[in-house]
């Protein structure tokens, strides 16, 4: 959790990943920035991505990206 949590601080570093749970609702992730965490953690973690992962349930929260990490990583 805190390489991803490392890697969204990177790309968004006025946002705080630890308190925010409706990154999607609450606007303050935008389509591009969905792109870029998903080509840093596909890269970071070794995962494959496809577009049924890249739906608003998984980019919530931190805690909503790091449940899909760990079940990509099984």
């Amino acid at each position: 959790m805190e390489q991803l949590l490392k890697i969204l601080k990177e790309i968004r570093p006025d946002v705080d990943f630890e308190k925010e749970q409706d990154l999607i609702g609450d606007g303050i992730l935008d389509s591009l920035d969905i792109m870029e965490i998903v080509a840093e953690i596909s890269d970071a973690f070794d995962i494959t991505l496809s577009p049924a992962d890249i739906v608003p349930d998984n980019f919530h929260s931190a805690q909503a990206l790091w449940n899909m990490i760990e079940q990509k990583k099984k």
